[in-house]
Order: structure tokens, then C-alpha cells, then sequence
């Protein structure tokens, strides 16, 4: 088998992305577009990251410019404590993401958008070969801590997401 290189998964997942794969609700807040193919994958993009990589999955709450809440976002933190976030680009109008916190896996294949899931698994598969098993559920959810109790600010994030250490330039304490 040929190494992937990180470029090489990226590029899958987001030829793999499209509105068959989309959450449904994002779908009804504003459809989806190649324009912006990340809206709606963050959490099957989340899982399909720790089924390669493992490490934590990271929710935190989407808020508009004008603070109202718009749903959920979720990236991952790899076992070397480094945060990535494939769609993180999705947010394009000042949205914040606040009140991170580390969450279990929702088994090998979750519950919630498993047929996305599996879609979306399927064709980064094809792309890529042979993935390996889906991860196994984890411990109990906990809040970041320390230096990961952070709010994100998404609009300083670049068009390729994000993969670097925590409390970067983009972190600001609560």
C-alpha cells in the first residue's frame, strides 16, 4: 500500500463531500453548494479523521456574528494534542464557535446520519483504498481543559482548515 500523504486525505474528503452527504438540517438553513462543499460535514468529516487518526472529537456551538445560536460544529484533536479541522471553512460570515468540549464516539458507526456516514466513508475509501475499522467508542464526554478551554474564532481560519497546536494565534481565552 502507498503512503497517503495528509494533502492526499483532504483532497478525498473533500471530493467526497455533496449534498447527499450534507446534514439535513443544514440542507434546510441553505442548501449546499460546491461553492461552499464543507457546510454540513463537520461531524461525519470528525469521524472519518478519527477513524484514521483517532484521538478526541470536539464539539463546540455555532454562533452568528450577531450571537444567536446556529447549531453545533465538530473538528478533532489528535493523540498528539493537535486540533484539526477540515471544515472549518464552511463559516464565512463571523460566525464564533464557543464552549468546546470533548465527546465519546458514538460507537463504530454512529446512530445519527449513519447513511451519510457510510457514504461519505465509502467514497474517501475509493479514493484512498482501504480505510481501517471504524474506531470504537470512547470514554465518557468532558470539557476541554487547561490551555483547551478556548473559544475558536472562525473567521480567521484559511480556506484549507486547520491543523496546528492548540492556543495558536486563532485561540482567544474565555
Amino acid at each position: 500500500m502507498t503512503p497517503w500523504t495528509l494533502q492526499d486525505i483532504d483532497r478525498a474528503l473533500r471530493d467526497s463531500w455533496a449534498a447527499d452527504t450534507c446534514s439535513p438540517d443544514d440542507l434546510q438553513r441553505s442548501g449546499w453548494s460546491p461553492d461552499n462543499p464543507a457546510w454540513g460535514h463537520c461531524d461525519i468529516t470528525a469521524l472519518v479523521v478519527n477513524d484514521l487518526f483517532g484521538g478526541d472529537l470536539i464539539v463546540g456551538r455555532v454562533q452568528s456574528a450577531g450571537g444567536e445560536p446556529q447549531g453545533h460544529h465538530w473538528w478533532n484533536r489528535l493523540p498528539s494534542g493537535v486540533e484539526i479541522d477540515l471544515t472549518r471553512e464552511q463559516f464565512r460570515n463571523g460566525q464564533t464557535i464557543i464552549d468546546p468540549r470533548i465527546v465519546a464516539r458514538p460507537g463504530p458507526q454512529p446512530r445519527h446520519r449513519r447513511r451519510e456516514y457510510e457514504v461519505l466513508r465509502s467514497r474517501v475509501a475509493a479514493r484512498l483504498g482501504p480505510l481501517p475499522a471504524p474506531a470504537p467508542p470512547d470514554r465518557p464526554a468532558r470539557r476541554p481543559t487547561g490551555e483547551h478551554h478556548v473559544r475558536y474564532r472562525a473567521e480567521t481560519q484559511s480556506s484549507s482548515g486547520v491543523m496546528r497546536p492548540p492556543m495558536s494565534n486563532a485561540w482567544s481565552e474565555r
